[in-house]
């Protein structure tokens, strides 16, 4: 059975940062900076049998703004549609209802957020960013 939860305690914290550590856009992150980031968002466990396969998190002001981050599932169960399941959880979310643009980055699930409303940036020439990796 797939359950869904925002419920923090239930996190398996090693599991996430194993995944988060060796993918492009989380390469190298630590376990203290995986909970630094839980800890400043809107989190989301996916769980088959109790068990967690997935992850994704929200960084959020509740009203204005939503980004969507750190969205994965475990290589094994992938094509599954576990992944929809998920996002759909996430854009349902009671506390997430009154957002009014969301965002995200992605090299390569443009097919799953489009899905659920997401497209390219309208005007990309007014977004900027601040990088100091």
């Amino acid at each position: 059975m797939i359950t869904i939860s925002t419920d923090k305690t239930k996190l398996n914290i090693p599991f996430i940062q194993n995944f988060l550590k060796d993918i492009y856009w989380a390469a190298g992150r630590t376990i203290d900076e995986v909970q630094t980031t839980i800890d400043s968002s809107v989190c989301f466990g996916i769980y088959l049998n109790d068990v967690q396969i997935g992850f994704a998190r929200v960084v959020t002001d509740y009203v204005v703004f939503a980004y969507l981050m750190d969205v994965f599932i475990a290589e094994e169960q992938r094509g599954k549609g576990y992944s929809s399941i998920l996002i759909d959880a996430m854009m349902k979310e009671p506390v997430l209802k009154e957002v009014k643009i969301w965002r995200l980055a992605t090299s390569d699930a443009h097919y799953l957020y489009e899905k659920f409303g997401f497209k390219a940036l309208a005007h990309p020439e007014k977004m900027m960013e601040k990088i100091t990796i």
